[in-house]
């Protein structure tokens, strides 16, 4: 059995991990950090994994952590897991981040969106953590910058159409929704209850940072640079995306020829479903899955593409995507401990 540790155990994705590690037949849950609760029992900050796990949280510390794990996942806020993936690495232990600190390869980019990178030699190492686009990577690497949650669902829905050159990667506009789990479990005030609730609004208009992880992969896949328009909204429910992405096609399609083109990208996909014609994604079919459904429309009078994509900003946007990830570093089967049937209602 593996040993797994979880840096970072009391956010929305650490436990999340731990939900989903407590069901993987090939590793075993050895540590998790949180220090504000050093000394508590998780079990007893989350009653919901009562009889579940009884480990204890312990402080942040690399030579303990480094015995007692053969694999780690750090769920911290940015800035602070560059500084302790090193010591971690150094001593053998593979590791994927959940922040943003190795997401992108320029570390003059990422202090333009963050702040000074204090470990900007590990940048070129780590690989993006998108199995579907990066998959023989990511099984060679030690350390995977788990992507963003509205970058997971913007850039599936556009790899197809942007690797088979079908749209003007100069009109991509992209609108998504998130529910309010994406914002993390401290206590913020545009976060509160009374702030969200019967409330839609959108923020970081034409700001977030997660714009410039979403150009970075974008343009991999055009091979050219791409910029795009990136407007996130948060909606009144605890989990889920729902992005949609609009773009004009270089030339007329049809329907079915983008449809068919969607399906065969991804037919050998576990985790990617593209949805028939007559059938649009939401974010009710996904709930508590790592699944990604896609689904498309063609604006005859306008030739534009219409894309959506709707995900679990907790599973397939954060930490099972994670658990994927690490499936793939220690080679064990890609789906081990994944393969849950969304909840509904």
């Amino acid at each position: 059995m593996t040993r797994v540790g979880i840096i970072g155990a009391t956010g929305y994705t650490g436990i999340e991990l731990v939900r989903l590690l407590l069901r993987h037949p090939k590793v075993r849950l050895t540590a998790l950090t949180a220090e504000k609760n050093v000394g508590q029992p998780i079990w007893k900050l989350f009653p919901s994994i009562l009889k579940e796990a009884d480990l204890i949280c312990q402080p942040l510390e690399v030579e303990p952590l480094s015995k007692a794990c053969d694999f780690v996942f750090t769920a911290l806020p940015h800035k602070a897991v560059m500084e302790v993936a090193p010591g971690f690495l150094e001593k053998g232990i593979k590791l994927v981040d959940l922040s943003a600190d190795f997401r992108l390869t320029d570390p003059k980019v990422y202090e333009q969106w963050y702040e000074p990178h204090t470990a900007p030699h590990l940048l070129q190492e780590a690989v993006y953590g998108i199995p579907e686009l990066h998959r023989e990577e990511i099984k060679k690497a030690r350390l995977v910058a788990n992507p963003g949650c509205y970058p997971t669902s913007i850039i599936l829905a556009l790899a197809p159409a942007l690797r088979n050159q079908l749209i003007d990667q100069r009109t991509i506009i992209a609108d998504s929704k998130s529910g309010v789990s994406g914002a993390g479990r401290s206590a913020v005030l545009s976060s509160l209850f009374a702030e969200v609730s019967e409330n839609f609004k959108a923020y970081k208009v034409a700001e977030h940072r997660h714009t410039p992880e979403i150009e970075q992969e974008l343009s991999r896949l055009a091979g050219e640079k791409v910029i795009i328009t990136f407007t996130p909204h948060l909606v009144p429910m605890k989990r889920g995306i729902l992005s949609t992405i609009y773009a004009s096609l270089r030339s007329p399609l049809s329907e079915k020829e983008i449809l068919d083109l969607y399906q065969n990208f991804y037919a050998k996909e576990r985790f990617v479903r593209v949805h028939p014609a007559d059938l649009l994604p939401s974010t009710a079919d996904v709930l508590g899955s790592n699944y990604c459904d896609l689904g498309l429309r063609v604006d005859k009078r306008n030739n534009r593409l219409i894309l959506l994509s709707a995900i679990d900003n907790l599973v397939k946007g954060a930490s099972g995507q994670a658990v994927q990830n690490m499936n793939l570093m220690l080679g064990f089967e890609e789906s081990l401990s994944l393969e849950i049937v969304p909840l509904y209602p």
